[in-house]
């Protein structure tokens, strides 16, 4: 039997229901905002990917999906390297959406010289090589924003104003999530501050992994998000951002929260957030629910060199991205229902084979009137139909015999006070219309 790879689901019924959720929400508070909806394509060459989540990151290290053509493979086998592929054959999944926007928008030039900042959002499929656990998959959801052009501070609160609003609205209490926030500096102050947890990281190398000592070489920042329990211990004593941000970065870290504050947004300052992806400059932020045992359910930040590691031109952007599994795992901890009812429909019966004709036009035309309607194609009987109706959790039914047909009219049976009456078949729609609404 073909079976599901590990890591990945399949997404039917409640769960579909709680997806389509998640982006009617999104695409109805991020639209109030001025965004406007996106989709990359789920491959990319490796070194969009590279360029802006880093060579030093567990994503792009251990996570990533490869892909190869069939053929291509056969010749990598052959050859035992893949030095010779050019760039173009270098492919991955996307593994998250920030890098495959910003490619696109040097690619089209979403914001030419001058022109005013673009909003974009998404809510595509991502793949990461992880082990499966529990709000871990190897095929995974996430809804996201990104706003290429805008430096002002101001940009960076409403992002976490709109991301708290989003969590707000798909059910969440606000008592129980928890907002981090930080700066990590931008490319003034950085080099400076990363040298520095350099030096702290090789003075503890005998205290430190395998990765840490490897990451203090390529990206040291990196190694605030070790999953090692011993290393987070000797990180709790590296140097710290917000002790070595320049007067430009704090300035604009200040602003961010006096717009948060403004708004009423509550959050922690955590000096050791950065996230997990090399991009990131100055603004970044992470949201948990407490005691929900599935981590982050999002965050994002700033990326103001993103563009031009992607080949463009030296553009502001900032966005964020939101998990729905893990998310749909934590509303149901907290006991939120985020699948919803199975949605109801007109059901059209008939009591032969005489009328299936009749029913055929009825059910089309209740269809073409926007109407969801079901019918019987297996020959069932007219008990049979109605034990589907109530399958279907129809809320009228629809009932077509040869008196019926006859005088021109159909039977509209309540499906749950079980009241019948006949209505003109001219007038149907209306009729079925009227009695829903």
């Amino acid at each position: 039997m073909a079976q599901k790879i590990q890591g990945t689901e399949d997404l039917f019924g409640g769960y579909m229901r709680a997806w389509q959720r998640m982006q009617d929400v999104a695409r109805d508070l991020f639209g109030a905002y001025g965004f406007d909806m996106i989709e990359t394509p789920a491959i990319e060459q490796v070194d969009t990917f590279v360029h802006g989540i880093g060579e030093s990151t567990d994503v792009v290290r251990k996570e990533m999906f490869r892909v190869f053509s069939g053929a291509l493979m056969d010749r990598l086998l052959e050859a035992g390297t893949e030095s010779g592929l050019k760039a173009k054959q270098r492919m991955a999944m996307r593994p998250e959406g920030t890098a495959g926007v910003v490619r696109a928008a040097v690619e089209n030039n979403f914001v030419p010289q001058g022109g005013a900042p673009v909003k974009m959002w998404y809510a595509e499929a991502m793949f990461r090589g992880e082990r499966p656990q529990k709000g871990r998959l190897r095929q995974f959801h996430q809804v996201g924003v990104e706003w290429l052009g805008a430096p002002d501070p101001a940009a960076d609160a409403e992002c976490i104003i709109m991301l708290m609003e989003f969590y707000k609205r798909m059910g969440f209490p606000a008592d129980r999530l928890t907002l981090r926030i930080n700066s990590m500096g931008d490319a003034a102050c950085r080099p400076a501050y990363r040298e520095k947890v350099r030096d702290f990281i090789l003075a503890h190398r005998d205290e430190m992994c395998e990765d840490c000592l490897e990451r203090a070489e390529i990206n040291p920042l990196r190694s605030f998000d070790c999953k090692n329990d011993h290393c987070r211990e000797v990180m709790a004593d590296a140097p710290l951002a917000k002790d070595n941000l320049c007067d430009e970065c704090a300035a604009h870290y200040a602003k961010v929260k006096a717009y948060l504050d403004e708004a009423g947004i509550s959050y922690v300052e955590d000096p050791t957030l950065v996230r997990g992806l090399d991009y990131y400059t100055r603004t970044v932020f992470e949201v948990e629910v407490a005691d929900a045992g599935v981590g982050a359910i999002g965050g994002g930040g700033r990326y103001d060199g993103l563009m031009e590691l992607e080949g463009g031109k030296p553009t502001p952007g900032i966005g964020f991205a939101v998990g729905f599994e893990r998310m749909y795992l934590a509303l149901k901890s907290l006991g939120v229902d985020l699948d919803g009812e199975e949605p109801g429909c007109v059901y059209v019966a008939c009591t032969s084979a005489a009328e299936r004709d009749a029913a055929f036009s009825a059910t089309l035309a209740l269809r073409q009137a926007g109407i969801r309607t079901e019918a019987d194609y297996q020959g069932r009987s007219l008990k049979s139909q109605f034990k589907q109706a109530d399958r279907h959790k129809a809320r009228l039914c629809v009932v077509l015999g040869s008196e019926e047909i006859a005088s021109g009219v159909a039977t509209l049976r309540d499906m749950q006070t079980h009241e019948q009456e006949q209505v003109p078949m001219d007038g149907l729609v209306d009729a079925v219309r009227s009695r829903l609404a």
